[in-house]
Parts: structure tokens; C-alpha cells; sequence
């Protein structure tokens, strides 16, 4: 049955929530043909079409002998194919100026916040750009762009499709690797499972007429036979094994059929229906995933993987990132480059006793279903239409208030600045961060032992700054504690910085503060001028010590050798010829004596400072009135990254919590070498808390995640010059902070740029309010 666009169909039920009031159709923008291969696209609506109406539209048929139309065609309850019919012969801009008004006129009796679009391919803004539904959803399936005839103008719209939408799916890990940073609500959903249809290949008795007669080990592979398929890895095979039997079932699309393997043991059965793929599965030894090694394979994650593990049927792969990680890393599929490697992998299989194998599988499979991706792309759906409703009451509130600041980011920075130009300028401030607390990398809790851990790993206060201690103190007790540090070397624990202890055990000697002087100054090489952290080192204490304490430790914090990185790095790390061993010598070292977070808490008491948590400022930048601007994140995403992106470095933590009241002797132990994290932190030492468990952290460095240091490099220094020229030319506009000013700083040296910027702020104030008196005085005279 069709339908022609004059229909249209209403939907009474109720939606996610069980509220009319949220979206209650779906509309899916589509590459690929509803009948051509059924995957992604068809498991996932099909489910959607439970909560919502679904219109899969597909790309125009040019068939239409008359006026263009849209005809519908029922596949479902609730789902419908809609197909544009448009005349033959017309230009790429006659179609999407066409394609517009039939989408208008399909929408003309609809309400917008009725409507969710669902994206499969960034083309389709060509047409529907325009129209701002109530939710826009991407589901990024493949590198479209990589692929063989991809559209000149793709990446454009796709980057486009990133602003639009308000959320991402990625159809894999590594492809969400790829576009993580090109959206701030994006998510990985990689292949999934309708694991009850293909377990049919494990009890099906009778294969298809086409392959039943085709006898001896069948190795097989189904799927679209297009520029991915490496076609010469499968001929090398059939050569190697002309016993063996090789089934590829799917259309050719896009390449020369003449190209494809013509031995008489490779057999091409051409496209089959996905209720035909369990039959045809079960008389498989082996399955194949023959992917090229390209540009076009570079970011799938092939459906077929876990549906041949489903159908009890083992797995050979060629190196697809998405394969390797997690089924070759875990065992569950075996990896190869060359025909060779794909023979011996699927000898060793034929080999095996499936009975052993099936229960590994069955359990890695458990939580791949499609109804299980489904159910989790909703909740991330209604988290995001619960936010939007979010941001709209904050929007209606916002009108009813005028701030004077609005600070972006609950740290240091922005908290010291919001409590002193509260209470001190009597300023009403709305202080927002993105994360669903205060105290920025400085948050601290409990942890579900009863451990008081930070978040963002270990956070030492010292200060040579009496008022900064003493601003400070106004919000906390303190508890004493001078922060020593250990590093493991050659299976020793050695003080760090570097003392006389440290030389006299590493080198077994006995020497005094004199004698270590010289000692280190014999191995010393002297370099002028000192421009790198390695010139800095080798200069102090010679080129052994600097292998064994330095070299390895900064290049995994880094991803940088100490050559390469400027001297501000190792410059930090004194060096002692005496015997003190604490890692800081400041006047004022101390712990918060209940935590950073208790100090943050009183610090926002005042009533002039709202919070609102789980906030981006780009939310509400254009719903909240205020009269200045105080920025504490990063200046390059401020600055929409004009200039591209300044390089950080992240980190990535381990806790764990373990049944001993103590696990090192001292807070911090570092590993400069052979480990891949840099230093493992006992909470305990810097909290003085006393607890039957402890917990301690390993942290990671890493290049991607949240920025944590910047790179201290020339060239880099240059990048940023050029986003602070930007930030000098805006008025009412301050940038405060570490990643705001791009600045390797510690915890006191961001409270006294805050303070700093605060007397600033307040003799600006000051200075125009003089200007305006006297103006009101002149003014009045004359």
C-alpha cells in the first residue's frame, strides 16, 4: 500500500515519559534504502517506531512523470518509508529546492515541538537546514567522507550537522574517538545484536538450495561488496586452499564486477534477506570479515562481527580498529593481515571444540542486543529533552534578574572572584560550570568506603603568600602537612627533589652538604643559554641522574622529551644539597581540615551568589542578563577555537580501595620508568583521616580528555598570543585562570591572580563611577 503526501498521520499516545507534552514523531534522513541491506539504521527505528511515529525518508527516485510527490509505505506499526518522487534529468539544486517543498508542505500542519529529526546523513541539510524541530539527533554510522564518490560538500554540512544537533551517536569507539571534540553531547553506541535471530544458524538442519550443494569447509562472508572488501585478500586465499569453499553473499556496488575473484571456489550468491542470513550462516566453518586496510575502513565498526558470534559461527578479521578492540583484544575473534594469517587462523578454528568456545562468546555477547542500545540512546534522548526543558525555565527565570557578573567555572578563580565582588563590591553574581559540582580540579568526597578522596587526583596547598593563606582562611581551618615524595629507581625508594639522602643512598655513599655540592657540580654539564627542561637538569645534577629521575617521569607526563619542552617544566623540581626532604619549602603548607570542598561551600554562602550546576555557558550566554563577564575556561573554545586548539595535557585516574589502613610510607610515590602511570597518591597522608581501608590513586597522562596542563612550548606560547590579542579587544570581559590565561599555575598563584583581578575590577568600578558623578556635577552646573 502507498500513500500520496496528502497523508498524514496522528499519533494519540504518549511519549518518552509518559507526557504529551514531548515529542511524539520522528523523523530519520537517510542515506541508505530502507530494502537495500537491513542494519543499523532499520534495528534501531524499528524500536524507536514503539514510542514514536517514525518517517524514514530516503534519498529521491527520480521517476516522476508529473508534479513531485512523496509517497508512504507502510513497514510497521508506526513506521512509515517516505520516498520523494521528483523529475528526471533536473540539477542537484532543482532536487534539494524541491525536496524543501515537499518537506514544507509534509510539515505545514505539523508543530515543531511535536518533531525529532534524526540525521543518518549530513546531506539532508540541504533541505531541512531551516526547520529547528524540538530535538535534533545525528547518528554518526560511518566516515561518510572516506567513502568511494563521497559528496564534494559532506564534510561542510556534516560540520553543519555538529552544530545543529543536540546530540551525537557514533556508530563505534573509534569513530567516537575521532569526533568527540566536535560536540559536547556525544556518545559511542557501536554495533549491536538481535542475538535470538541469528542463534537460529546454531540449530538450523537444512541450508539454502544455493549453498547446500556446495561441499567441503565453507568459509563465509555477508554484507555489501563495495570499495572495503578486499577483494585480492580472498583470491590469495581461494589459491591457498583450493579445497576450502569461500560464500559471499551481498550486492556489488560501486566497483567493477570483472574485479571480483572468479576461481571456481569462491562463490558470489549475490544479496540476501536478513531472515535468509541464519540459514545460510549455519553452513559455515568459518566467517570472514575481509576488510581493506583504507580510508574508507578506517572508522567502522561491522555490524556482522557479533551477528556471526551470535550465530556460533568463529571469526577471522583483517585489523579493523573497531575488530581489534574489544574481539581480538579479548580473544573472541582472531586477527590477520595476509592471506597466510587468514588460512592458519581458520585451521586452528576448524580445530576446535565449538562446546568450549560458544560459553566465552555467549557471555562476552551478553549486553550487545539492540534493545539494549535502544533503551540506552533513550535515556540519553530524555536526559537531553529533560536539559533542553532545563534551560528554557532557566531562560523564563533569568528574565526576571539582572546579575552585574556572570562567572563561567566554580574553581579557584571564579570562586574567589564571585565571594570578594559579592560581599566586599555587594555585586549580585551568577557563578555556572559545566560539571555537577563546585571546586573546579579542587573537588573533594567521600568516597562509598568513607575515605575522603579529590576527584581530579591529589591537591597539596602551599604558598609563600601570607595573604593568600590568609584569604583563604577565612574559610577554613587547617591542618599541617608538608608533602614528601619518594620515587621508585632501580628498586629503591629515593626522596625527591633530589637532597644529600637521596645521592648518598642511590650512589652508596656518605658524603656532607659540602661534598654532594661538588659531587654534583663534577657531574654537572653546563649549558648556556639554559632554554630546555633537559638543559635545566643536566646542567644541575649531570646526565645519569636526569636519565633515572627526570627523562622518563616528564615524558609520560608530557608525551614530550625534556629537549622539547621549555625550561618553566623541570625548573618547578629544586634541587638539594642538604638533608630536607619535603617537596615544598613555602612559609604556609596545609591541608583544608575538612576538605577543599567545605572551603568552597562557605566561600558561595553569600546571598548574592546564585549557582547553577550542570551548566555550559554557552546555555545561557544569550538568556541571562548581566553587565560583565568573568571567563575561567579554556580561551581557545571561548574563542570558538579561531586560531585551532591549544594543546593540553590530560589525565586519567585509577582509584582503589584496599583492606589496610596503610599502603606506602609517604603521600606521593613516584615512578619515573617502567610503569604507565607517573605516581601513586595515598589520600590518608594528605588528609590525616584515620580509617581501617585506605584508597589510593594512579594517574595516567594522556593527550585527550579534560585539559589539565598546558604545553609549554614556544610555539605554543605564540597560539595563545594570538587568542589573548582577542580577548584584550572585548570590554567587560575578563579571562581568569589556568586554562584561561594558559598558565602552568599552582592553586595559590590562581587565587592571587584572582585577588589580583578583583582590586582591578573594583578601581574600574570605582574610576567610572567618578567619571559618571562627575559628569552629573557638570551636567547640573551648565
Amino acid at each position: 500500500m502507498e500513500v500520496t503526501n496528502s497523508f498524514f498521520k496522528t499519533n494519540n499516545g504518549y511519549n518518552l515519559d509518559g507526557h504529551s507534552n514531548n515529542p511524539s514523531t520522528l523523523i530519520c534522513f537517510s542515506h541508505l534504502r530502507w530494502d537495500f541491506v537491513y542494519q543499523r539504521p532499520q534495528h534501531l527505528l524499528s524500536r524507536f517506531a514503539t514510542m514514536f511515529t517514525v518517517y524514514f525518508v530516503e534519498e529521491p527516485y527520480h521517476d516522476a512523470p508529473g508534479e513531485p510527490t512523496l509517497s508512504f509505505t507502510p513497514k510497521a506499526d508506526n513506521l512509515w518509508i517516505v520516498r520523494p518522487h521528483l523529475p528526471n534529468g533536473i540539477s542537484q539544486e532543482e532536487t534539494e529546492r524541491l525536496q524543501k517543498s515537499l518537506l514544507d508542505r509534509f510539515l505545514k500542519n505539523k508543530n515543531l515541538d511535536d518533531l525529532i529529526f534524526w540525521y543518518y546523513t549530513p546531506m539532508a541539510l540541504a533541505f531541512s537546514a531551516h526547520i529547528k524541530p524540538a530535538l535534533t539527533i545525528y547518528d554518526c554510522m560511518d566516515e561518510l567522507s572516506h567513502f568511494k564518490n563521497a559528496p564534494a560538500r559532506l564534510t561542510d554540512f556534516e560540520n553543519d550537522l555538529f552544530k545543529k544537533a543536540d546530540i551525537v551517536f557514533t556508530g563505534g569507539q573509534c569513530l567516537y574517538d575521532h569526533k568527540k571534540d566536535k560536540h559536547k553531547n556525544i556518545y559511542a553506541f557501536p554495533s549491536s545484536i538481535d542475538k535470538k535471530h541469528f542463534e537460529q544458524a546454531r540449530t538450523v538442519r537444512e541450508e539454502p538450495i544455493d549453498q547446500i550443494n556446495i561441499n567441503g569447509p565453507k568459509l563465509g562472508f555477508y554484507g555489501v561488496i563495495d570499495e572495503r572488501f578486499d577483494i585480492e585478500l580472498v583470491k590469495q586465499m581461494a589459491d591457498l586452499k583450493p579445497e576450502w569453499n569461500f560464500v559471499l553473499l551481498g550486492p556489488v556496488v560501486k566497483i567493477n564486477r570483472d574485479t571480483l575473484p572468479t576461481q571456481s571456489n569462491v562463490h558470489l550468491l549475490g544479496g540476501k534477506s536478513y531472515d535468509e542470513l541464519p540459514h545460510y550462516v549455519s553452513g559455515w566453518d568459518v566467517a570472514l570479515i575481509p576488510f581493506a586496510i583504507n580510508e574508507s575502513t578506517r572508522f567502522i565498526s561491522p555490524t556482522k562481527t557479533p551477528e556471526y558470534l551470535a550465530a556460533g559461527v568463529p571469526v577471522v578479521s583483517t585489523p579493523i580498529t573497531d575488530v581489534v578492540n574489544p574481539y581480538g583484544n579479548k580473544g573472541i575473534v582472531k586477527i590477520g593481515s595476509t592471506a597466510e594469517e587468514f588460512v592458519a587462523a581458520a585451521e586452528e578454528y576448524m580445530g576446535m571444540n565449538r562446546s568450549n568456545w560458544l560459553p566465552e562468546v555467549d557471555e562476552f555477547l551478553a549486553d550487545k542486543s539492540w534493545s539494549s542500545t535502544f533503551m540506552e540512546m533513550l535515556k540519553r534522548i530524555n536526559a537531553t529533552l529533560a536539559n533542553q526543558k532545563k534551560n528554557k525555565t532557566v531562560a523564563r527565570a533569568s528574565e526576571k534578574y539582572t546579575y552585574d557578573y556572570l562567572i563561567v567555572g566554580a574553581g579557584f578563580a571564579g570562586s574567589v572572584l564571585a565571594e570578594r565582588l559579592a560581599s566586599v563590591g555587594n555585586k549580585k553574581i551568577l557563578i555556572i560550570d559545566k560539571r555537577n559540582h563546585i571546586g573546579g580540579n579542587a573537588y573533594d568526597y567521600y568516597n562509598e568506603d568513607g575515605i575522603l578522596i579529590h576527584k581530579y587526583g591529589p591537591h597539596i596547598f602551599h604558598t609563600n603568600s601570607a595573604d593568600v593563606f590568609n584569604h583563604l582562611s577565612k574559610f577554613t581551618g587547617w591542618r599541617n602537612y608538608q608533602h614528601k615524595v619518594l620515587a621508585n629507581v632501580d628498586g629503591q625508594l629515593l626522596p625527591v627533589p633530589i637532597n644529600l639522602n637521596t645521592i648518598n643512598k642511590y650512589y652508596g655513599l656518605n658524603l656532607n652538604g659540602l661534598e654532594v655540592e661538588e659531587f654534583l657540580a663534577s657531574r654537572a654539564e653546563k649549558t648556556y643559554p639554559v632554554k630546555t627542561s633537559e638543559d635545566v637538569v643536566v646542567s644541575k645534577v649531570g646526565r645519569e641522574l636526569y636519565e633515572k629521575f627526570f627523562r622518563g617521569y616528564t615524558r609520560k607526563q608530557w608525551d614530550l622529551d625534556p629537549s622539547e619542552l621549555d625550561a618553566s617544566v623541570t625548573a618547578r623540581v629544586p634541587t638539594r644539597t642538604n638533608k630536607d626532604d619535603r617537596y615544598f619549602t613555602d612559609a604556609f603548607q596545609a591541608m583544608p581540615a575538612h576538605g577543599y570542598t567545605k572551603m568552597f561551600e562557605k566561600m558561595l554562602s553569600h546571598p548574592n551568589i546564585k549557582i547553577m550546576l550542570n551548566t555550559d555557558y554557552e546555555e545561557v550566554m544569550n538568556e541571562v542578563k548581566f553587565r560583565k563577564l568573568i571567563y575561567t575556561g579554556p580561551v581557545d573554545e571561548f574563542f570558538n577555537y579561531k586560531y585551532g586548539k591549544l594543546p593540553y595535557r590530560s589525565l586519567r585516574f585509577k582509584f582503589e580501595t584496599l583492606e589496610t589502613s596503610q599502603f606506602q610510607e609517604t603521600g606521593t610515590i613516584n615512578y619515573p620508568n617502567d610503569y604507565g602511570f607517573t605516581r601513586i597518591t595515598e589520600f590518608k597522608h594528605l588528609t590525616g583521616q584515620k580509617h581501617d581501608k585506605t584508597t589510593l590513586v594512579y594517574e595516567y597522562p594522556e593527550a585527550t580528555g579534560d585539559p589539565y596542563y598546558p604545553v609549554p612550548r614556544p610555539e605554543n606560547e605564540l597560539l595563545y598570543k594570538k587568542y589573548a590579542a582577542l580577548a584584550n579587544q572585548l570590554t567587560n570581559t575578563y579571562f581568569v585562570g589556568r586554562l584561561a590565561t594558559y598558565r602552568y599555575y599552582n592553586m595559590d598563584q590562581v587565587v592571587a591572580q584572582a585577588l589580583s583581578t578583583f582590586k582591578k575590577i573594583m578601581q574600574s568600578e570605582l574610576s567610572t563611577k567618578l567619571h559618571t558623578d562627575e559628569d552629573r556635577v557638570y551636567q547640573k552646573q551648565n
